[in-house]
């Protein structure tokens, strides 16, 4: 029982059963998954490994301690699992280029931008409006208290 998903990642050069993925027990709906995928967007995070890491780090954050969260490799994930089934994410863009195992119709129960703005604000990272309205370049400010 649960809203399962696995989050996997179609790396240029890695089998599919190597392939670095996210397993969620809840919020596996695609509403949910494009929310963290937005988030991540907002908060300008690299591409690539670095941010595959990071996305972990703002589902772990949203979930409050990381419950319900698996990270591994395809082979290890219980893909086929009954809800969502496997979103297949283009790491270098952070969008979803394709889906495995979907047997039901898309969840939309939750507004996205609302979603990755609650994602945001749990992970103490500035919301989609915070940024627009008051741009700061986190890594220039971040590099910047580093060197102080």
């Amino acid at each position: 029982m649960g809203n399962r998903a696995v989050i996997s990642f179609k790396c240029e050069g890695v089998p599919k059963e190597y392939s670095p993925s996210i397993y969620l027990h809840w919020n596996g709906g695609r509403d949910s998954i494009e929310g963290f995928l937005k988030a991540h967007k907002i908060a300008d995070f690299r591409n690539g490994d670095y941010g595959i890491a990071r996305l972990i780090q703002l589902i772990t954050n949203w979930f409050k301690g990381g419950l319900s969260v698996g990270v591994g490799v395809y082979c290890q994930m219980d893909t086929d699992n009954g809800d969502n089934g496997v979103y297949w994410i283009n790491p270098k863009t952070f969008e979803i280029v394709d889906r495995e195992f979907k047997r039901y119709k898309e969840q939309l129960a939750y507004d996205v931008d609302e979603f990755a703005n609650d994602v945001l604000e749990k992970s103490n990272l500035p919301t989609h409006e915070e940024a627009e309205n008051n741009w700061v370049d986190l890594r220039a400010t971040y590099h910047t208290k580093k060197a102080v």
